[in-house]
């Protein structure tokens, strides 16, 4: 079985997005338990960091950035 490239999207004003076969470990080397597409917190305000849990909707967190070429 083949899996599909992983994904890591930064969305406008919110969480940034991971998809796909992807490890997530803390400072140590220490592996979290992830779902095959989960959300990592952006405003620093989560309570369930790394992940985000919707804070920056009531923050009104803003931040919009494209990539550039």
């Amino acid at each position: 079985m083949v899996s599909e490239k992983p994904i890591i999207q930064v969305r406008d004003n919110g969480s940034i997005l991971v998809k796909g076969d992807i490890e997530l470990l803390d400072a140590e080397g220490n592996q979290y338990e992830t779902k095959p597409a989960f959300s990592l917190c952006r405003c620093g305000h989560s309570q369930n960091k790394p992940f985000c849990d919707g804070s920056h909707k009531r923050e009104e967190f803003e931040s919009v950035t494209r990539a550039t070429e």
